[in-house]
């Protein structure tokens, strides 16, 4: 079994599409960790609706390629045709992020995704999810690649997000009058 992180964005009805994508995870993997939800500013699209994006956990024995196919068939069954332009709104983005340690390109794979390092809707979610996990090609803890981060002109901030009757994230203004109050 490998621990396979992927991060899920959405930003068309991002809430539903997001539930349902976590619902299709658990149903099909198992026991879920999931990271906060976090609403960011696009990066490189010419939309101006903003993103809901997510970091997930699970354990799983299928290959890259059957969790890349998996995947694709989740994001197409929610409105996602194969040849959508790359920088256009999505109802469903899912991307296989890491499976176990594997460091290159299996089944027309390529692990880890770059975007880990280069965008904060993907490293922070992780970071917080799994600080200590190494990223399986340079070895560095998710939590010291975070805290190295240069964020730029790179926005998000988390918001309040309940899946199957549980939070799963909940707004930092939120965070603070709670930890105020104790």
């Amino acid at each position: 079994m490998n621990l396979v992180t992927v991060s899920l964005g959405s930003n068309i009805h991002p809430a539903q599409h997001i539930r349902c994508a976590l619902d299709a995870l658990a149903d099909t993997f198992g026991p879920l960790k999931i990271s906060r939800v976090f609403e960011s500013e696009p990066v490189g699209f010419t939309d101006s609706r903003n993103f809901y994006n997510l970091v997930v956990a699970f354990y799983s024995d299928s290959t890259p390629g059957e969790l890349q196919a998996w995947s694709k068939q989740l994001e197409i069954e929610h409105g996602r045709l194969p040849d959508t332009a790359k920088f256009s709104p999505r109802a469903l983005d899912i991307d296989l992020l890491t499976v176990g340690s594997i460091s290159g390109t299996v089944d027309n794979v390529t692990l880890p995704r770059s975007e880990i390092t280069h965008n904060a809707f993907v490293l922070q979610p992780l970071a917080e999810l799994l600080p200590e996990q190494r990223h399986p090609h340079c070895g560095t803890p998710y939590a010291t690649l975070w805290s190295a981060f240069a964020l730029g002109n790179q926005r998000l901030w988390a918001v309040d997000f309940s899946w199957r009757g549980r939070w799963i994230s909940q707004a930092d203004e939120q965070l603070l009058l709670a930890a105020a109050r104790r």
